[in-house]
């Protein structure tokens, strides 16, 4: 069985389980920082730079990722459509709920993209997703979206993975509060991978990394609650233990108030424009 994790501040979001080497490209992948801006770089500032003072990285800078792997930049083909699409459902639907100004102050600073994927060279781990103290986000896998035959497994991971980032980004300009951590106190471990996520459900976290600390619990609930409508959620934990079940409902209710209370966002309304606007990758 395969797990995700999500470890914050500038460690890893990881998919567990064996999987193909990437294969070496023919061309060079060091690009020349004095190149002239193209329409890819034009796009760029005018989707992002500009509006929301986010700027996206698409060349590889070798002092920037972690030499021990594997990496290369996307094709810059792919990147475009990329940026579309997380620009669509990530960013559009937090505009349209808080307004742009919201996403302009509440925003990583820098999007770095990478081509494939992220292997640890010595157990074959993979990361999806780093988070950098707020400040910068990379995203692996760019150049495995088919815009033809989109994968829609492959499309949720990626949001699963924004949305739990970003998250973590939105607490850290505003705490939630400790009593958070008092719903399922005595559950949180370091060793939460022993876990499956049925396991963990009945315990009252919604997915089994929820389990490692009161951040990860917060972030995972985020993004989990904006993978799917709101009938799709309440489905999903009816059908859970009534232990577990109760406690997840708690979680969702701090999860709400904190939106509210904090940054006069609707998580409902956030919820329903999310999951309408991912439909269209789906």
């Amino acid at each position: 069985m395969k797990k995700i994790t999500y470890i914050y501040l500038a460690l890893m979001t990881v998919l567990s389980g064996c999987s193909k080497k990437e294969s070496l490209r023919d061309e060079s992948v060091i690009k020349d920082d004095t190149d002239a801006k193209t329409a890819l770089d034009t796009y760029i500032y005018n989707q992002f730079v500009a509006p929301y003072n986010i700027g996206v990285t698409y060349k590889y800078v070798d002092a920037n990722y972690d030499m021990s792997r594997l990496l290369y930049p996307p094709t810059e083909s792919k990147v475009q459509p990329f940026l579309e699409m997380i620009k669509d459902v990530w960013i559009g639907s937090y505009v349209q709920v808080a307004g742009a100004n919201f996403v302009k102050q509440i925003a990583p600073r820098e999007i770095a993209l990478i081509g494939g994927k992220s292997l640890d060279p010595i157990d074959d781990t993979e990361t999806l997703g780093t988070a950098d103290n707020g400040v910068k986000i990379t995203l692996f896998r760019v150049d495995h979206f088919n815009y033809d035959d989109l994968d829609s497994e492959l499309v949720k991971l990626l949001f699963h993975t924004i949305q739990h980032e970003y998250c973590h980004i939105i607490n850290q300009k505003k705490a939630f509060s400790p009593d958070f951590a008092k719903i399922t106190p005595a559950n949180y471990t370091s060793t939460w991978f022993n876990l499956v996520d049925e396991q963990a459900n009945a315990l009252g976290f919604i997915t089994s990394y929820a389990m490692a600390n009161p951040l990860e619990d917060f972030a995972e609930m985020t993004s989990m609650m904006l993978l799917q409508s709101k009938s799709e959620w309440d489905a999903k934990i009816d059908a859970m233990p009534d232990t577990g079940k109760a406690a997840i409902k708690k979680k969702e209710a701090f999860i709400v108030d904190y939106f509210k209370g904090e940054w006069d966002i609707n998580f409902y309304e956030l919820q329903a424009i999310v999951y309408q606007r991912m439909q269209n990758y789906l």
